[in-house]
C-alpha cells in the first residue's frame, strides 16, 4: 500500500473560498477514485492561501481486476433492446451468452495502474472544480480561482506524470513568498512536504494557523495588560489570509471609543479584518487592535501597526461621521422613508409592515407579561434604523443602532432593548431575548414573515428558503419556549391573516399549513437536542383524534414529550407500547370488515374471565385518572395512570381470546380494546411511536 501526494499551487485563494474548496475536492477525488475500484486506508485535505492539498495512504498500486455477468434482455425482446445492451457492454452479440431466455454479459478486464487512474482524474477534478467564482488566464483554456502555477503529485514517492493544459506534474513546491528559501525545492512524501513547508514558513493545516493566530494574539495583548475579543468567524477568515499569521498589537486614537463599542468592532471586523481588544474587568473596548501580518518584520511589527492604524482611523472618522448625522435625523423622518421602501411586491412596504408587526405585538404583549403600548411603540421603531447612514455602511447593525438611537431619543430601556433584540434569535447559535416587550415585538416580526410568505404562497421546498422561514419559524419556537408562553400560535396567526388581508393579497391563508410547519421544526429541534421526533408526533396528533384539531401550545407539547420520553424510558412504558400495538392491529383488522362496536363494556357476564373484567375496571379507572391530569397539565400524573395499565393488559392478552367463537363475548372484548386505546390517545397517539 502506497501514499499519494498532490498539491495545486497558485495564486492567492480567497479566503471564503478555502473551507468549501478542501471539502470539494475531498469529494471528487473519492468519487473518481472509488468509480476506478480503488480503496485507501486515510484520504485528508488542506487547503490554504495558495494551495489545495490532498493526501490518501492506504492505496494500492493497481485497481482490482473486474469479472462481472450483468443480465440483458430476454433473447425474444425487440432488437432494439438488444442493440441497447450491446452499446452498454460494448461487446457483439456472438460474444453473448444465451441463459433460459436471457442474453448475458461476461465483462473481464485487467487492473489499471493506479498512476493512471490518478492523472485522469486530476484532469478531470481541475477542469470540473466547482468555484463560486473562477478565471482564465493566458492562452489556454483552463479555468481556476486563480492562476494555478504548478501541480506537484507523487505516488509512492514517484511523480505521477501528466499534465494538464500545459502545466506538467512534478515534484516540486515552494514556501512563503516573502520569508521562504526563496527557490522552490522538491519532496518524495507527505512528511517531508509538511516538514519542508513549516522550515519555510507555511503553515499547511488550516487548525495550526488559528492556534498560532490565537495563541499569538493572546500573548501580545497580555504584554499590554489587554484581553482579545474573541471572534471565531473573523479567526475563520484570517486564518486564510496568512501562511504564517503573526499578530501584532496596535494602537487606536481614544477619540473613537465615544462610538458604540459594537460599530467600532464591526469597522476593524469587516473593512480591516483587525480584531478588537478590551481590559479585563472593564466594558467596552481599548483602544488597541489586532492585525495579523503573513511576516515577522524585523522591527517587531512597529510600521506595520502604525500603517494599520491610520488605516484604521479613515474608516472610524466614517463612521463617526454617520453616528453624528444620524442623531441629527431621528425616527420620524426615517419611518417616513420606509413607505417608499417596497418589503416585497405582495406584501407592500416596509411601513405597512410595520404597521402590522406593531398591531401583532400589541396583540401578542399580555401573553408574555409585556406592556402592550410599550410593545406597540418598539414595533414602531424597530425598522427605522434601515433608514440610517449608520446602517446604510453597516447593514450588519441593523436593530443594533435602532437600540443606540431609541435610548438617546428618550425611550424607555425596554423599548430600547426590544428595538435592539428584536431580530433575536437569528439561528441555533444566537441568544434568546426573555425581557416581555422584546419577545412581543421579536415574536411579531417573525410571525408577521411567516404568515405574510404562506398567505403568499412562497413556502420553503425542499432546500429552497429564500425568506428564511425555517429560521423565522425557530424563532419562534425558541422565544415561546424560553418565555413559556402559552400562545395558540394558530389563532394568533389567523387574525394577523386577516390584517394582512386588506388590501394587499386575495388567497386564502391556511392556518394549518402553518401549524404543521411549525410542528416540523420542532421535531427538528428536539431532534438536535437528543429528543425522539416520533414521540413529537404523537403529542402533536393527540389532539387530533380527540378534537379533530393539533395541539399548538408549543409549552404544552414540549412537558407532554418529555414526560411521554421519561415514561417510554420505563419497563412499564415498554411493555404498554407493545400491548397498545397489538390492541391496534386487532381493531383495525377488524375495522375493515366493518365499524367496530359501541357503547358501554359489560362486565359480569357469564363465565367472562377475570382478567377481562379486571382491565375494564382498570380502563374506566385510568380514563377518570388522565382525564384529570391532563385538565391540570399534570403530565406525570397522566403517565402514571397509564401505567396502571400496564399489568391489566398483559394478563388479558395471556389469558384472554379476543376473537371468541361466541358473538357477544368478541363485540365486548372489542369494546374493551377500543376503550383502552381511547384512554392511552387522550395522552398520545401511541400509534405514531416507534417500537
Amino acid at each position: 500500500m502506497s501514499q499519494l501526494l498532490l498539491e495545486i499551487f497558485s495564486e492567492e485563494i480567497p479566503a471564503r473560498m478555502q473551507p468549501g474548496a478542501a471539502r470539494d475536492l475531498e469529494r471528487m477525488a473519492s468519487d473518481r477514485l472509488r468509480a476506478a475500484g480503488l480503496t485507501w486506508d486515510a484520504l485528508t485535505t488542506y487547503a490554504g492561501p495558495r494551495r489545495l492539498t490532498l493526501v490518501i495512504d492506504g492505496l494500492p498500486a493497481a485497481t482490482p481486476d473486474r469479472n462481472e455477468e450483468l443480465k440483458g434482455p430476454k433473447t425474444s425482446a425487440p432488437a432494439q433492446a438488444l442493440e441497447g445492451f450491446l452499446r452498454k457492454t460494448g461487446l457483439t452479440q456472438d460474444q453473448l451468452v444465451e441463459r433460459d431466455g436471457v442474453w448475458f454479459a461476461q465483462i473481464s478486464s485487467k487492473g489499471r495502474a493506479t498512476t493512471e487512474v490518478v492523472a485522469e482524474s486530476v484532469d478531470d477534478i481541475i477542469r470540473h472544480f466547482p468555484w463560486p467564482k473562477s478565471m482564465r488566464w493566458g492562452t489556454g483554456t483552463l479555468r481556476w480561482v486563480r492562476p494555478i502555477k504548478r501541480i506537484l503529485a507523487l505516488f509512492d514517492g514517484a511523480v505521477i506524470p501528466f499534465e494538464v493544459d500545459g502545466i506538467q506534474s512534478g515534484d516540486v513546491t515552494e514556501g512563503h513568498r516573502f520569508m521562504g528559501a526563496g527557490q522552490p525545492f522538491a519532496v518524495k512524501d507527505f512528511a517531508e512536504y509538511r516538514a519542508k513547508l513549516e522550515r519555510n514558513f507555511v503553515l499547511l493545516d488550516a487548525a495550526d494557523r488559528k492556534l498560532r493566530i490565537l495563541e499569538g494574539a493572546r500573548a501580545v495583548c497580555a504584554a499590554q495588560g489587554l484581553a482579545l475579543v474573541d471572534d471565531d468567524g473573523l479567526l475563520d477568515e484570517v486564518s486564510g489570509l496568512a501562511e504564517w499569521p503573526t499578530p501584532i498589537l496596535g494602537d487606536m486614537d481614544p477619540q473613537f471609543l465615544a462610538l458604540p463599542p459594537e460599530v467600532v468592532q464591526l469597522s476593524m471586523k469587516v473593512h480591516q479584518k483587525y480584531f478588537a481588544v478590551r481590559e479585563p474587568g472593564k466594558d467596552g473596548l481599548a483602544p488597541h487592535f489586532v492585525v495579523v501580518a503573513n511576516v515577522e518584520a524585523t522591527d517587531g511589527g512597529q510600521a506595520l501597526a502604525a500603517g494599520n492604524a491610520k488605516v484604521l482611523s479613515a474608516r472610524l472618522s466614517d463612521a463617526e461621521f454617520f453616528w453624528t448625522e444620524d442623531q441629527k435625523v431621528g425616527f420620524d423622518a426615517w419611518n417616513a422613508k420606509l413607505k417608499d421602501v417596497t418589503f416585497h411586491a405582495k406584501l407592500g412596504t416596509l411601513a405597512e409592515r410595520v404597521d402590522r408587526i406593531a398591531a401583532l405585538a400589541r396583540e401578542i404583549a399580555p401573553l408574555v407579561g409585556a406592556d402592550p403600548a410599550q410593545a406597540e411603540q418598539a414595533a414602531r421603531l424597530s425598522k427605522a434604523d434601515l433608514a440610517s447612514g449608520m446602517v446604510g455602511e453597516f447593514p450588519e447593525l441593523q436593530g443594533i443602532m435602532g437600540g443606540y438611537y431609541a435610548r438617546l431619543a428618550g425611550q424607555p430601556e425596554a423599548v430600547a432593548d426590544a428595538v435592539r433584540d428584536h431580530y433575536k434569535p437569528q439561528g441555533p447559535g444566537d441568544t434568546v431575548p426573555t425581557a416581555p416587550v422584546t419577545v412581543a415585538v421579536a415574536m411579531a416580526e417573525k410571525l408577521d414573515t411567516l404568515v405574510g410568505f404562506f398567505a403568499i404562497d412562497e413556502k420553503p421546498t425542499g432546500s429552497k428558503d429564500p425568506y428564511a422561514l425555517r429560521r423565522a419559524a425557530l424563532g419562534v419556537i425558541r422565544l415561546v419556549l424560553a418565555a413559556e408562553a402559552r400562545v395558540h400560535l394558530s389563532e394568533v396567526a389567523s387574525r394577523h391573516a386577516e390584517l394582512l388581508a386588506q388590501g394587499l393579497y386575495h388567497q386564502a391563508f391556511a392556518s394549518i399549513e402553518l401549524q404543521s410547519f411549525f410542528a416540523d421544526r420542532l421535531k427538528v429541534m428536539l431532534k438536535e437536542g437528543g429528543a425522539r421526533y416520533d414521540l413529537v408526533d404523537a403529542i402533536v396528533e393527540t389532539k387530533k383524534l380527540s378534537e379533530g384539531q393539533a395541539d399548538d401550545d408549543l409549552v404544552r407539547i414540549v412537558r407532554r414529550v418529555e414526560a411521554l420520553a421519561a415514561f417510554l424510558a420505563t419497563d412499564d412504558g415498554a411493555n404498554l407500547l407493545a400491548g397498545y400495538k397489538r390492541a391496534a392491529q386487532l381493531l383495525k383488522a377488524e375495522e375493515k370488515k366493518g365499524p367496530l362496536p359501541q357503547g358501554a363494556v359489560a362486565t359480569g357476564l357469564p363465565n367472562q374471565p377475570a382478567e377481562e373484567t379486571a382491565l375494564a375496571f382498570a380502563a374506566a379507572a385510568a380514563a377518570s385518572a388522565v382525564d384529570a391530569a391532563l385538565e391540570a397539565e399534570d403530565f406525570a400524573a397522566a403517565m402514571t395512570a397509564l401505567a396502571r395499565l400496564r399489568a391489566p393488559v398483559d394478563a388479558f392478552f395471556t389469558a384472554v381470546m379476543v376473537n371468541s367463537d361466541v358473538a357477544e363475548e368478541r363485540e365486548n372484548r372489542l369494546k374493551l380494546l377500543g376503550q383502552v386505546r381511547g384512554v392511552m390517545n387522550r395522552v398520545a397517539d401511541f400509534g405514531q411511536i416507534a417500537g
